[in-house]
């Protein structure tokens, strides 16, 4: 089964035109938006670019290839104002893709999950911001009771919510995970997947971490095993690391971030996940 991953798009037209000619020359089974998919600059306001280039793109693709369509999840990520939300569920309502974050979806029997926010970052939007396993903040970050947002929340939510807790929630009752993907926006905490150009800086003379990943999603990776982990967020990791994939436990943890121009493609298959690829085009 082929699948493509591609994340932190950032609203590049030229990354989703390579993107649509590879689904359209190589037909994967599924194909994976792992977040910051939206032009920079702005927390809402975003219909007219998914309207003329996601909806568009993928509604072409729907025609041309007809049964050979490919099943779509997206989520969308920290640099995504959640304001925009209701017009990327305009495009799952015209079946074109599925929202997963929050939610099971399936892919040829296998579970598929998604997983959006991140751990509290240094910058304002805080849409999808939220504690990690605890209240604890890094030097230099904002908390997610800080900062802006494009959709108001309930203070106890800010407040209260962790990471860790919205994983148990979201596999409660789901007892073999081992077939899983899940779509995350976070790469997991100290992998070669979240190692980002701190060195050397400090915030208050306390030396920053370069990894920023979260601990919560390490943790489930580590006690849940899924097949598949896709992740985003980081786009330098990869050349500061050498390695945009990593086996954690059982999990092939796989981040397709980058901070070149190019289309940044992973394709995979879950059978084989070992054997998963990267090109940059």
């Amino acid at each position: 089964m082929l699948c493509f991953f591609v994340t932190d798009m950032h609203g590049k037209p030229e990354r989703y035109r390579k993107l649509f000619a590879a689904v359209l020359a190589e037909t994967p089974s599924g194909v994976f938006l792992g977040g910051d998919l939206l032009p920079n600059g702005h927390v809402q306001g975003h219909e007219a670019f998914l309207e003329q280039v996601l909806v568009a793109g993928f509604d072409s693709l729907r025609r041309r290839m007809g049964g050979s369509y490919p099943e779509v999840f997206l989520i969308l990520g920290n640099d995504d104002g959640r304001a925009d939300e209701e017009a990327v569920r305009k495009g799952e309502a015209r079946g074109l893709w599925k929202c997963a974050h929050g939610c099971r979806h399936t892919l040829g029997g296998r579970p598929v999950y998604g997983y959006a926010f991140v751990p509290p970052s240094p910058f304002l939007l805080k849409d999808w911001e939220r504690y990690d396993v605890s209240r604890y903040v890094d030097p230099g970050c904002l908390s997610p009771e800080d900062g802006i947002r494009s959709v108001p929340v309930p203070p106890e939510i800010t407040r209260y919510s962790t990471i860790a807790r919205d994983l148990d929630a979201l596999c409660n009752g789901e007892e073999a995970l081992d077939r899983a993907i899940f779509l995350f926006h976070s790469p997991p905490h100290d992998t070669p997947l979240d190692r980002a150009a701190l060195d050397g800086k400090t915030f208050d003379h306390v030396p920053l971490d370069v990894h920023v990943g979260s601990i919560a999603i390490r943790r489930f990776l580590e006690s849940r095993g899924p097949c598949v982990s896709l992740h985003g967020h980081i786009h330098e990791s990869a050349r500061l690391t050498g390695a945009w994939k990593t086996q954690i436990g059982r999990t092939w943890a796989m981040n397709a971030a980058h901070d070149g121009p190019e289309l940044s493609l992973v394709r995979f298959d879950p059978d084989r996940p070992e054997e998963a690829s990267r090109e940059l085009i």
